[in-house]
């Protein structure tokens, strides 16, 4: 915890250690996850479209394939904006954190190794989700303009892939919270045996 900016800042920090009272990182993670998936996922249904179109037929659902495309387009656009914010929260919260010093995690790793590596993977995955954004955003109005499927095959492996990342590195921020109880009072008293309603409101 760094007392110095919380000094600067004037910071009057709560029961769960920030000066609000939910941490706002895992609520904007959410978002990010949420809109990249919907993202990749509508641009896969859209690209095996002519699949699907018996189907929806059969189904008598009026779809189009190039609003499969859209929906993806802008869920990455909106991906890409809230995540700017979902990292910016979470180093604010980081720099808060006051992490344990004596518990490992369920993969071996001590609370301070586990917020660097989170820290960084945050980084990184900005940077990932940007350039994807770019890259989809050149296939719709450039290289496939006049293609039906609007976005490329490796385009597509390259958003699978991320699923994964996103993966690890979502269970490396939850294990913050569950594990080590940075921010989470409530799973500090669980861990303890402690009744977490007895929490001051």
């Amino acid at each position: 915890m760094n007392s110095q900016l919380i000094d600067q800042l004037r910071l009057r920090l709560g029961i769960n250690g920030l000066p609000y009272e939910i941490p706002m990182h895992p609520k904007l993670v959410h978002l990010t996850l949420g809109l990249f998936i919907l993202a990749i996922l509508f641009d896969i249904a859209g690209a095996i479209f002519p699949i699907e179109r018996p189907i929806f037929k059969f189904l008598g659902v009026s779809a189009i394939r190039s609003g499969f495309f859209d929906v993806g387009w802008y869920n990455l656009i909106g991906a890409s904006v809230i995540t700017f914010f979902t990292v910016a929260f979470g180093f604010f919260e980081l720099i808060l954190a006051n992490p344990p010093t004596d518990q490992i995690s369920a993969w071996g790793l001590n609370a301070s190794m586990t917020m660097v590596l989170h820290g960084l993977g945050g980084i990184l995955l900005l940077g990932a989700i940007v350039a994807m954004t770019v890259w989809r955003g050149l296939q719709r109005y450039h290289w496939r303009k006049n293609e039906s499927r609007q976005v490329q095959w490796g385009y597509l492996l390259v958003g699978v892939a991320m699923f994964g990342i996103l993966f690890v590195h979502g269970t490396l921020g939850g294990q913050l919270g569950s594990e080590f109880g940075i921010h989470v009072t409530a799973a500090k008293l669980i861990q303890q045996g402690a009744n977490p309603s007895l929490l001051p409101k």
